[in-house]
């Protein structure tokens, strides 16, 4: 082999054809922004692009290129050198077959084709030595194309793309992985989980949570960086509903979700991917293990998949085998497969008792880099989300270096955390620290702000999601073909007029960032009289309008991107998300424009209007008005009783449509 030339600044690559998706992507991704939805993205299969950078000496956290199901055709106008890793998309240079886990020259003018992939996975990896040098964005160069954020104009490529080689090089010369090292992919897998944080018997019954650990699962033919969905036995519930978290057994109130979760939307599991959201109201069993989620990247459609679980010794060991394989080209000591661990805590780890002074405290694992933390019952309390703020704020205040981010949701604070700088039990151990100082927290004041938004009432763009998951996904919901009526029929109101005037009458506070992804907030009325409850889609939507406005649970959604989703549809707003011009308000560098605990206020206008006014916003002359204000635990608390008659009189109507609602359902087969 002729000897490896280093890269130039900015050699340039042409892209020729962009394949079916091929975006920029490294490792780890985008971290600490998931507490206002802002996912990590990076490669799906991080195990091949860290082994792609190794093999070309780059340095570890250098971008590459991910290709999934058909690859790019790319001309280097300079000599570069490469290496192919991930799925079997044969790959040819200037008309001669490549190999895959080997260093590549490229010469001046030289032509790689990389096609459609060949047996079993999904995606393969073109790591250059040097890296691909696009901005960073918030910290990394990662592709979220759904939220048009990282990489190359925060998209895919495509024909007449141009990218330059930067100089991100390791210590290490390029060197091949040998044979007996390369990662195996086939059409069965096994794949490691913690399980927890919301298991049986609390959520699932027993069995059912055997069933799913035990039974072979199906990839439907959603396989997707955002999730994979899963086909399998009908899960086994422990409860009848969700409560005020809506009619399924499997709503929650929202909280955060730890990467790599196993999420039931509905009946229907979901593996939340790298471009997964951060917050959301359905239970998640258990969690992939992070050094088993380059697995998830590889789920072809028709892939059979158990999920094993597994303990946090061997997750915590495997990673570190991972880490040994990539910086010496060496293989493991540890086994390919999961070690099935038998021991069952149904994902709880430590409780602290409730008193007089606070809420019981619940330590749920999600995973082994997250922990989740949990006050009081499940039932919706702005008393209990005032004092998981006030723990944020403190674990904020005395944050070690291990501690990554935390995400707040309606009465849970989830924690991420380096799990080779920092135990599980350390931070529960900090974690309950932080509720011992906190005591009773007192009359918690908060600030807050009142920030009024445009509302167009059944918009055009909501009818056409709606239709659209009538005509590709269910035609037998029965909050199609109408959310609105469903919402209505729900509650126990007379007409839909009244659904009108209580959603333009309420004052949503803002409980938590990113409920569906980028800044959107989840939010519920201060009033109870104005909680509106809905059960969400099961299954949820493929696809969702940008700035959609939703109800699901008691809660109330403003979508801040196109994407999935389960809330019912009442409307859509302005944008939530800034990423290309100055946020409205007083922060304008910031991208998201609200905070936990804003007071949100819609007015309404015309579906014409509100393209005129998200026009504006996105070419920076929008104007949104947001008025300083506060929150007082104890004023809230003082305008419920008060009001005490009156919400019980408006909760016992609800209660009754509710039911009514689950028998309708349960008559029909629906649960």
């Amino acid at each position: 082999m002729s000897p490896l030339p280093d890269p130039a600044p900015g050699v340039v690559v042409t892209v020729l054809d962009g394949g079916m998706s091929t975006t920029v992507q490294d490792t780890p991704g985008r971290l600490g922004y998931w507490m206002v939805g802002v996912p990590p993205s990076g490669a799906m299969d991080d195990l091949a692009l860290r082994f792609g950078n190794r093999i070309v000496g780059n340095g570890a956290d250098a971008a590459g290129l991910e290709c999934t199901v058909t690859g790019p055709t790319l001309r280097f106008e300079r000599a570069a050198t490469i290496a192919l890793t991930g799925a079997d998309l044969p790959a040819t240079l200037d008309g001669r077959v490549m190999p895959y886990w080997s260093p590549i020259p490229v010469g001046p003018g030289s032509v790689l084709r990389v096609g459609a992939v060949v047996g079993a996975g999904m995606r393969a990896y073109v790591a250059v030595r040097g890296g691909i040098d696009v901005p960073r964005v918030l910290g990394s160069r990662a592709t979220f194309d759904l939220g048009r954020l990282g990489g190359l104009e925060g998209r895919a490529l495509q024909a007449g793309d141009v990218l330059s080689v930067g100089c991100d090089i390791g210590p290490t010369a390029p060197s091949p992985l040998p044979p007996g090292c390369w990662p195996t992919y086939g059409r069965r897998w096994e794949i490691g989980v913690l399980e927890g944080p919301h298991a049986a018997p609390e959520y699932f019954t027993v069995e059912g949570f055997e069933a799913i650990v035990g039974s072979p699962w199906r990839v439907q033919r959603h396989a997707a960086r955002t999730g994979v969905r899963l086909d399998g036995p009908t899960p086994a519930w422990a409860r009848d509903d969700g409560g005020e978290a809506g009619l399924h057994p499997s709503n929650i109130h929202d909280t955060g979700y730890a990467f790599g979760a196993v999420d039931f939307t509905g009946d229907t599991p979901v593996i939340l991917g790298p471009d997964g959201p951060s917050l959301g109201g359905f239970t998640c069993p258990a969690v992939v293990a992070a050094a088993e989620r380059w697995k998830v990247g590889q789920l072809a459609p028709g892939d059979e998949v158990r999920l094993v679980v597994v303990d946090e010794a061997w997750a915590r060991d495997r990673a570190a085998t991972l880490d040994h394989r990539v910086a010496r080209l060496r293989r493991g000591s540890a086994r390919e497969t999961p070690a099935r661990s038998t021991h069952r805590s149904g994902g709880v780890m430590a409780r602290g008792p409730a008193a007089p002074d606070r809420p019981e405290a619940t330590y749920r694992r999600a995973g082994d880099e997250f922990v989740l933390v949990e006050f009081g019952p499940m039932v919706l309390d702005l008393a209990l989300r005032a004092r998981i703020h006030a723990l944020e704020e403190w674990l904020t205040a005395h944050l070690p270096d291990p501690v990554i981010d935390t995400t707040a949701g309606v009465r849970s604070l989830l924690v991420h955390y380096d799990a080779a700088l920092l135990s599980s039990t350390e931070l529960i151990e900090l974690l309950r620290k932080g509720d011992d100082e906190l005591g009773a927290a007192g009359d918690l004041t908060i600030d807050s702000r009142i920030v009024r938004l445009p509302l167009s009432w059944e918009d055009p763009s909501t009818l056409e999601a709606i239709e659209r998951y009538t005509n590709l996904v269910r035609d037998d919901a029965p909050w199609c073909p109408s959310n609105l009526e469903f919402i209505r029929r729900i509650n126990g109101l007379d007409t839909i007029e009244d659904v009108h005037r209580i959603v333009f009458a309420a004052d949503y506070l803002v409980l938590g960032l990113g409920d569906v992804y980028l800044g959107a907030p989840v939010a519920t009325p201060l009033d109870p009289r104005h909680r509106l409850v809905t059960t969400k889609y099961n299954p949820a939507r493929t696809w969702t309008p940008e700035n959609a406005v939703g109800i699901g649970g008691a809660y109330l959604c403003v979508y801040g991107m196109e994407g999935p989703g389960g809330y019912q549809f009442v409307g859509r707003t302005i944008p939530v998300w800034y990423p290309d011009h100055p946020t409205p308000g007083p922060e304008p560098d910031r991208p998201w424009l609200l905070r936990h605990f804003d007071q949100l206020r819609f007015f309404p206008v015309s579906a014409e209007e509100l393209l005129d006014r998200r026009a504006d916003a996105r070419n920076g002359t929008g104007v949104v008005e947001i008025e300083a204000s506060t929150f007082s635990l104890s004023q809230h608390q003082a305008r419920l009783a008060a009001d005490a008659d009156s919400i019980s009189a408006f909760r016992a109507r609800q209660a009754g449509a509710f039911a009514a609602e689950r028998q309708r359902w349960r008559s029909s087969g629906e649960i």
